[in-house]
């Protein structure tokens, strides 16, 4: 996968799923494109409203979360 900017989200409080396969039509967020793969969504409880930066190109060591990896692979 090409490495590419993270998606930046604000997100209201609630349980997030967001795709780990690469797949979803729904970027950043899962939309079962991963059934049948063994790959799973990341779930994630947001306490508060925020705003976040999904990593995009799937190499972060924080997943889902950008930790700036995507800079490295360019």
């Amino acid at each position: 996968m090409e490495p590419t900017k993270p998606y930046i989200v604000t997100e209201q409080p609630g349980t997030k799923y967001y795709c780990a396969c690469g797949g979803s039509q729904n970027m950043p967020y899962c939309d079962g494109a991963h059934k049948g793969t063994g790959i799973h969504p990341h779930k994630v409880e947001i306490e508060e409203e925020k705003t976040v930066a999904l990593c995009s190109c799937r190499n972060s060591a924080i997943l889902p979360f950008c930790d700036g990896t995507h800079k490295a692979l360019q």
